[in-house]
């Protein structure tokens, strides 16, 4: 029996030290002490011997247990520091080493023209207002004084999910839903996407628009112009020349289409402006009082003026982009101009 026990505490001592991971060193040692280990076997064993050999033999187990317990707690002592350093040594940033390469990614044209026409009104003391896209069309047409028969309401012109749901036309409806619940001075920006049933070379089914709304005591035409042209001089360059052509709005009156020169030819006339010299840019006017009333302002002690900004459109004319389509294609060469 003292053979037995010293051949495989020899055993373990071996394996124990070819051991080259904790884990390792945790399979022996469940191997010859763990609760259905060798050794451990062995002393379970010790009762079927006779009473006058248990002594010497049961002292010998334990003697062989503790031996294996120290080696297998001074191997793992070790590895554990081993491990430890080679963790460290994995983890270790060369410093020397060239960071990779990465090409960096670049904002849309959308992106820059949007951002830079909020912040010129910001700049001109204008906040930002945002509302549902899903509108209720007393928002979108009612309180805005579009009739039931004007033709932007008909189904075919807009998005409709129920008799008095849609998708708004024009974030105007943020500029009502603001009237509603607020006492002039009312001086604030609207910008978000809108949806229409066209789809063509200059329109498509969703675009940006920026709309602004100034309410106010004795807000006239003149300070809409005023502001307008500040606009179209720090968006293109100071020598824009900014033209007023009367127009027809249900929400505005008096209202204007506001042409900018075109900034390819400076007004000689090109193929972007189609040789007039002038591009189109955006629709403004006076608010007319029917809306203010509609909205809960006394139209006899305010005044307002309101407009409206195509994103998609303000990229074309500042960019010369002939289709919109192109805005919307996704195609990374195009996109990485802008960088």
């Amino acid at each position: 029996m003292e053979d037995s026990i010293l051949a495989l505490l020899d055993n373990a001592k071996k394996e124990i030290v070819a051991s080259n991971s904790t884990s390792f060193v945790n399979e022996v040692r469940v191997k010859y002490i763990g609760r259905t280990g060798l050794l451990t076997s062995m002393l379970k064993d010790l009762k079927n011997f006779p009473s006058q050999d248990r002594p010497a033999i049961g002292k010998l187990l334990n003697d062989a247990r503790i031996a294996i317990e120290n080696l297998i707690s001074q191997k793992t002592a070790e590895l554990i520091v081993e491990e430890q350093k080679q963790k460290e040594y994995n983890e270790t940033l060369d410093i020397s080493l060239s960071l990779p390469s990465y090409k960096r990614g670049v904002l849309h044209p959308l992106s820059i023209v949007k951002n830079e026409i909020i912040d010129i009104f910001t700049g001109l003391g204008f906040s930002i207002e945002d509302g549902p896209e899903i509108e209720l069309s007393k928002y979108n047409f009612e309180l805005l004084n579009i009739p039931a028969d004007h033709p932007s309401r008909a189904f075919c012109d807009s998005f409709y999910i129920s008799d008095d749901i849609l998708l708004r036309t024009q974030t105007s409806g943020i500029q009502a839903r603001v009237m509603e619940k607020t006492l002039p001075p009312i001086k604030i920006i609207c910008p978000g996407k809108v949806y229409r049933p066209d789809d063509d070379a200059t329109h498509s089914p969703m675009f940006q628009q920026i709309e602004g709304l100034y309410v106010d005591k004795n807000v006239s035409l003149a300070d809409l112009k005023s502001v307008l042209q500040l606009f179209a001089k720090k968006f293109f360059s100071e020598s824009t020349k900014v033209r007023f052509r009367p127009s027809y709005f249900p929400f505005t009156e008096p209202s204007v289409e506001v042409d900018l020169s075109c900034a390819m030819c400076g007004g000689a006339g090109c193929s972007l402006c189609k040789g007039t010299g002038w591009l189109e840019l955006l629709g403004a006017g006076v608010v007319n009082p029917i809306v203010l009333d509609n909205c809960g302002i006394d139209s006899s002690i305010y005044s307002g003026f309101a407009f409206g900004i195509g994103i998609e459109r303000a990229t074309m004319v500042k960019y010369g982009i002939p289709d919109m389509r192109i805005l919307f294609d996704g195609d990374v060469r195009y996109i990485d101009q802008f960088r």
